[in-house]
C-alpha cells in the first residue's frame, strides 16, 4: 500500500506533469497500487500527487468497478451547480461544502492506453472534478465553505 501525502505539502500545490507513455512499466505498476490504497482508505477518488508523484493519473471506485484516467481533461461542464459535502484522504478529518457542476464530460486515456469519453453526473462528476483538481495542484479547502473538522472515532 501507498502513503497518503497530506497538507500542507508542497507536491498537492504543484501542477503535475502529463504522462507520454501511459503502458511505461512505471505507470502499469502504480495503477494496481492507486487502486488498492484508495480501497484501503475508504476513498472513492485518488490522484498520484496524494501519494507522491507529480504525474496525471486519477483512479475512481463507481459502481464497484475501478476507473483509471490517464491525463484525464473536462471537455464540458453543465451550467448547472450544485454544493455538497466533500472530504479528502489528503486532508484527514476536514469536511466542507463545495459547489461544482452537476453534470461534466472528461476526455482520458484507460490503462490499456485507448482515448475514452466519460459523461457523468451527480456523484462521479463531483469526484472527477476533485481529482482532477488534485492534478492542478487545488485542493477542496480552496473552494469549500463551512469547514469543518470530524475526529474519526
Amino acid at each position: 500500500m501507498l502513503n497518503i501525502v497530506v497538507n500542507p505539502n508542497q507536491i498537492l500545490r504543484k501542477k503535475a506533469e502529463k504522462i507520454k507513455d501511459p503502458l511505461s512499466s512505471d505507470v502499469q505498476k502504480l495503477i494496481p497500487e492507486m487502486i488498492e490504497t484508495m480501497l484501503v482508505k475508504d476513498g472513492i477518488g485518488l490522484a498520484a500527487p496524494q501519494i507522491g508523484k507529480s504525474i496525471r493519473i486519477v483512479v475512481i471506485h463507481h459502481k464497484d468497478r475501478d476507473l483509471v484516467m490517464i491525463n484525464p481533461k473536462i471537455v464540458r461542464k453543465s451550467l448547472i451547480k450544485e454544493w455538497d459535502e466533500e472530504g479528502c484522504l489528503s486532508v484527514p478529518e476536514v469536511f466542507g461544502d463545495v459547489k461544482r457542476c452537476k453534470k461534466i464530460t472528461v476526455k482520458y486515456i484507460d490503462e490499456s492506453g485507448k482515448e475514452q469519453i466519460l459523461s457523468g453526473e451527480g456523484l462521479l462528476a463531483r469526484v472527477i472534478q476533485h481529482e482532477v483538481d488534485h492534478l492542478d495542484g487545488v485542493l477542496f479547502i480552496d473552494k469549500a465553505k463551512n469547514l469543518r473538522r470530524i475526529e474519526n472515532e
